[in-house]
């Protein structure tokens, strides 16, 4: 599979995670209920797999902004 490099602000990031985790859970959740549909569980398991990445990325991102505010304050 052929990777892409993005570059996201911290911001957007965030946003297109949230985004993302709305859509699994509508895809995992509500679009399962709707007639006709043809679950494909390869798919929704890379979802999950990527909402996660994206999760732990965002998160990381917290942390170290946090962690150069309290050093900022601390050095005050």
């Amino acid at each position: 599979m052929k990777k892409l490099t993005l570059d996201f602000t911290p911001e957007e990031l965030g946003i297109l995670t949230t985004m993302a985790s709305d859509q699994l859970f509508r895809k995992q959740f509500i679009d399962s209920k709707m007639p006709g549909f043809k679950p494909n569980r390869e798919e929704l398991d890379m979802c999950k797999n990527l909402v996660g990445r994206l999760r732990a990325i965002v998160d990381e991102q917290r942390t170290k902004n946090a962690s150069v505010v309290e050093k900022k304050v601390a050095a005050r």
